[in-house]
């Protein structure tokens, strides 16, 4: 497997990607991380007021396949990802984890990935690495149902809110675990294996929702799961658990029924495109007043996205697998949006199309009902110049002429995104620090603005 795949992460010939980037999954030595250049120093510069004009190819999504990937502890056959965004770093930070537990990662530069765990080596998720990222907490599930035992570090991620994993725990202990939290451990065990169970999320969870559904796939019995999740990414996980074997009816709704099977198999499966990356192109140009083709991406998962930006003077089009995008007017005009679990508004979009507003005519309100802590990239957008107002969990936004360059801080991943977009609508040149968030979620993020345009450059 290895000699036909070629393993980019781990070859000495590596002619379209910088060592730098890849190595970090040398599954083969025990140095990898070393030979990473630290990125928490990095910062991106870019100079405002240049229209975005070209195609931006859409990479894989990450929501989709950091669970994914977690699903390649259900069975000791190979798992195939196609469409991969292999160079973002939470899908490192996952790569490591997995290799730590036992797993075999290889890729190749068509964004292929083959992920083989023949054996479970060790069932544990240490503090160093799940501390990275919130999504290591989805190797819970699959490890106990195959294994019978895990043990996984309350997890990291980034400061938005309380992302509690009550709802993980409560629905693997319905299913029949033992669960203990000691010594900032989750220590799990299923003597005899996980049984079917029926169980409600209090509140909607996708991350809860995956990590019980995958579960359940070895479990004994019928699964039940009301009140589940309906996030596209959900639909992408279930649909790569039927083609590994497992028998699973009713994903996309808000009950979802899993019918235990005894083993599952290998299996080939494509990573949807990224819908937030699309989203955030989408509202990108709508602040530059650019033409945008966005390539290989899907409007079906934004439908929520779609009304208000129509409202504020975007024009959106599809043809074929592509997206056409661009401003209807010479001004945009302020909306009102509300986050909430999907369909409804994306939370992971909130923070690019607040920073639409601040430069719409008129006046838009945002409401966040998902993250109580998701406003943290206001005072950096009021260093621009912004006219934000917070009132509980709602900020009133008052257009203003114009934005102008500054120098602000990243506080999490979409609040990145959303200060790129200020910068390059701003007068002047924007130096936005702390970009490793950036470097979590958005592939090639200066290439891809680059090749539109922008004038952004990594320092």
């Amino acid at each position: 497997m290895q000699a036909e795949l070629g393993n980019i992460w781990n070859s000495e010939e590596s002619p379209s990607l910088e060592r730098k980037e890849v190595s970090v999954i040398d599954f083969a030595g025990q140095d990898a991380q070393k030979s990473i250049k630290p990125s928490g120093l990095d910062k991106l510069c870019i100079e405002g007021g240049h229209a975005l004009e070209g195609e931006i190819p859409i990479s894989g999504a990450k929501n989709a396949a950091l669970k994914i990937m977690c699903a390649s502890l259900l069975t000791d056959e190979p798992l195939t990802l196609t469409n991969m965004p292999v160079t973002l770093n939470d899908i490192k930070t996952l790569a490591h984890l997995l290799k730590h537990i036992g797993v075999s990662v290889m890729a190749r530069h068509d964004k292929t990935a083959v992920l083989h765990a023949h054996t479970i080596k060790e069932p544990v998720a240490p503090y160093d690495l799940v501390r990275k990222m919130r999504g290591s907490i989805l190797v819970l599930g699959p490890l106990l149902a195959r294994h019978g035992f895990a043990e996984v570090s309350l997890p990291g991620g980034c400061a938005i809110g309380a992302r509690p994993v009550d709802f993980h725990i409560k629905g693997l202990e319905a299913m029949g675990a033992q669960i203990l939290i000691e010594d900032g451990y989750i220590k799990a065990k299923a003597t005899g294996g996980l049984k079917g169970a029926v169980y409600t999320f209090p509140k909607v969870s996708h991350t809860g929702t995956e990590n019980l559904m995958m579960a359940a796939t070895l479990a004994k019995g019928t699964t039940v799961l009301k009140n589940a999740a309906r996030e596209p990414e959900v639909v992408n996980l279930a649909d790569c658990l039927r083609r590994m074997g497992a028998q699973i009816t009713g994903d996309g709704t808000d009950t979802i029924t899993i019918e235990g099977v005894s083993s599952l198999n290998g299996a080939t499966h494509a990573i949807m495109p990224d819908r937030i990356e699309t989203g955030t192109w989408m509202i990108a140009s709508a602040l530059t007043g650019g033409r945008l083709r966005l390539l290989n991406t899907n409007l079906d998962y934004l439908t929520a996205l779609i009304s208000p930006l129509e409202k504020a003077g975007l024009t959106i089009e599809t043809e074929g697998s592509d997206i056409v995008v661009y401003r209807t007017g010479d001004c945009l005009k302020g909306t009102d949006i509300m986050t909430d679990p999907y369909p409804g508004f994306p939370t992971d979009l909130q923070a690019q199309f607040l920073t639409m507003l601040t430069l719409c005519k008129g006046a838009g309100m945002v409401t966040e009902t998902i993250f109580e802590n998701r406003f943290m990239h206001v005072p950096e957008l009021c260093r621009m110049g912004a006219n934000i107002t917070i009132q509980g969990n709602s900020a009133i936004v008052r257009g203003v002429e114009k934005l102008k360059g500054a120098e602000v801080m990243a506080t999490d991943l979409r609040a990145s995104a959303s200060l790129v977009l200020a910068a390059l609508v701003a007068e002047g040149t924007t130096t936005i620090n702390r970009i490793y968030h950036l470097d979590r979620g958005y592939e090639d993020i200066v290439g891809k603005l680059g090749n539109c345009g922008a004038k952004i450059q990594r320092v």
